[in-house]
Parts: C-alpha cells; sequence; structure tokens
C-alpha cells in the first residue's frame, strides 16, 4: 500500500512540476508592453562603414533594465536617454550587419527590439528597415 501511494505521490508531483514549466514558458512568451521604436539608419547597407544602429522608442529611460535589451537577439552595446526621457538603444552596426549577412536578410526586413522593465514587464517594438549590399562610389 505505501509503494502505491509513494507512487502516486510521485506521479502527481512529476505532473504538477510539467505544468507549471509549461505555465512559466507560456507567461514568459507574452508580451506585457507594446512598445513604438524607430531605427536609424532606416536603410542599412552592408558595405558601409557607420557605427552604430540606434533605436529610438518611447518607453521611459528610467523603466528599463538596460542589460536586458536585444535587437534580434542582438545584445545592446550601450543605452542613454533622450530629450523626452525615452530609452534610447545603441548596437554595434557591425553585430547588426553580421546577423543580416548569416540570415540573407537583404530589402525589407522588421527588426524587433525586446527587453524586460525594472517591474519585471517585458516590452517589444518592431520597425521596418531596407537592407541593401551596394559598394560606395569610389571604393573597390
Amino acid at each position: 500500500m505505501k509503494k502505491q501511494v509513494k507512487k502516486l505521490l510521485t506521479s502527481v508531483m512529476v505532473l504538477f512540476l510539467l505544468l507549471f514549466a509549461g505555465f512559466n514558458t507560456y507567461c514568459q512568451d507574452e508580451i506585457d508592453i507594446e512598445i513604438e521604436i524607430q531605427v536609424s539608419p532606416s536603410t542599412l547597407n552592408l558595405n558601409n562603414s557607420g557605427q552604430w544602429v540606434t533605436v529610438h522608442t518611447n518607453i521611459a529611460y528610467g523603466s528599463v533594465l538596460a542589460a536586458s535589451v536585444k535587437l534580434d537577439g542582438v545584445a545592446i552595446s550601450w543605452s542613454k536617454f533622450d530629450n523626452q526621457g525615452n530609452f534610447v538603444a545603441k548596437f554595434v552596426i557591425g553585430d547588426i550587419k553580421d546577423l543580416c549577412i548569416e540570415n540573407d536578410w537583404l530589402g525589407p526586413h522588421e527588426l524587433t527590439l525586446t527587453g524586460v522593465t525594472k517591474g519585471d514587464e517585458t516590452f517589444s517594438g518592431t520597425y521596418e528597415i531596407n537592407i541593401i549590399n551596394i559598394i560606395p562610389v569610389g571604393k573597390s
């Protein structure tokens, strides 16, 4: 009898853990806050010599955990606030170019900024840029 009860309790605990893990994963995939973003440059030439991809947002700088911010999976390099107190993210342009090359992105493409607030809410915003691969005049 004790073995049967022990088996039943073990099965119930395993089921509970599986359900909790599934629920927890489901909750993490949901976005709590949709934000507006603007990406600069809006046309990314894979052959340019710029330094940064800059993302302006409409979320307050003081509410964001900067280390959690990513642009299509690329980690943020640094952040600042604009003259309205909104979060601005900077990404190394080479990292974004590498992502474009690896995924064969050319033409219009949506970039997605994600992150977490200090209140533990997830946020996300999407912006479409144009990706080109043109060698500038005078360069070979």
